[in-house]
C-alpha cells in the first residue's frame, strides 16, 4: 500500500503562548518543536508540507511546501486538513496523515498503525486516541489518516459552518486507533509555558 503524504498542522494562533509559531520553540540541544515533528513524520510518509497562514516565507528554512487555509476566519484544524487534501490531490496521492506542530513525541509507528487499521475499510479514515498516565482515554483529533476522496465533502461541511473534527469524522465512520502511554501520553502537546518546560525535560531525558 502506498504511503500517505504528511501534513504538519501549524495554523493555530498560539494565544496561550503569546502568539507566534509554536513550532519554533526550543526543546533543548538546539532542537525545536518543528525539528522533532519533521524528523518523526519524515520517516513515515513519502512527502511533507506545513499548514500555516500568513507570510509563508518565514518557513523557508524548513524546505517544505506551506499550505494556507482556503477557508477564512481560522475555522480550526479541519481547514488545515482540507488544505492538505487539496495539496495531496495535486500530487496524485490518495491520502494524508495529519500531525500537530506542538506535539513532538507522537508515536513513530503512527502512520503504520493508521494504515493497518484502515486497510479493509472505505473510506480509509482513522483518528488517534490515547490513554493518559491515569488510564483515561482521550481522542486526538489533529492526528488522523484522511482520504483525498472526501475532500469535497469536507469543504462543503466547513462552508456550512462545521468546525469540530469528531463531528465530521463520526459522520464517516472513522476508525479509532488507540495508542497506549508509557511514561507519558505520546500526544502530550505544548500549550503553555509549563507545557514547554515539561517537553524540554522529556527531550533532555531522551538524549
Amino acid at each position: 500500500m502506498t504511503r500517505p503524504l504528511g501534513v504538519i498542522l501549524a495554523g493555530g494562533q498560539a494565544t496561550r503562548m503569546g502568539g507566534g509559531d509554536k513550532g519554533r520553540l526550543g526543546l533543548g540541544n538546539g532542537h525545536t518543536l518543528f525539528d522533532e515533528v519533521i524528523q518523526r513524520l519524515g520517516t513515515q510518509v513519502d512527502a511533507m508540507a506545513i499548514n500555516a497562514n500568513g507570510d509563508a516565507s518565514r518557513f523557508a528554512d524548513l524546505g517544505l511546501p506551506v499550505l494556507q487555509d482556503s477557508i477564512s476566519e481560522f475555522p480550526g484544524p479541519l481547514a488545515g486538513v482540507l488544505a492538505g487534501l487539496d495539496w495531496a490531490a495535486e500530487q496524485g496521492a490518495n491520502s494524508i496523515v495529519s500531525v500537530a506542530a506542538d506535539t513532538p513525541f507522537f508515536p513513530r509507528d503512527l502512520v503504520q498503525r493508521f494504515m493497518e487499521a484502515s486497510e479493509d475499510r472505505e473510506p480509509q479514515l482513522s483518528l488517534a486516541s490515547s490513554f493518559d498516565v491515569h488510564g483515561k482515554l482521550w481522542r486526538q483529533p489533529t492526528f488522523g489518516l484522511w482520504p483525498v476522496a472526501l475532500r469535497d465533502d469536507l469543504r462543503a461541511s466547513l462552508k456550512n459552518g462545521l468546525r469540530k473534527v469528531v463531528v465530521w469524522t463520526d459522520q464517516h465512520n472513522a476508525r479509532e486507533v488507540v495508542f497506549k502511554s508509557q511514561l507519558f501520553d505520546p500526544f502530550f502537546n505544548v500549550n503553555t509555558p509549563e507545557g514547554l518546560r515539561k517537553a524540554q525535560d522529556l527531550m533532555r531525558d531522551a538524549l
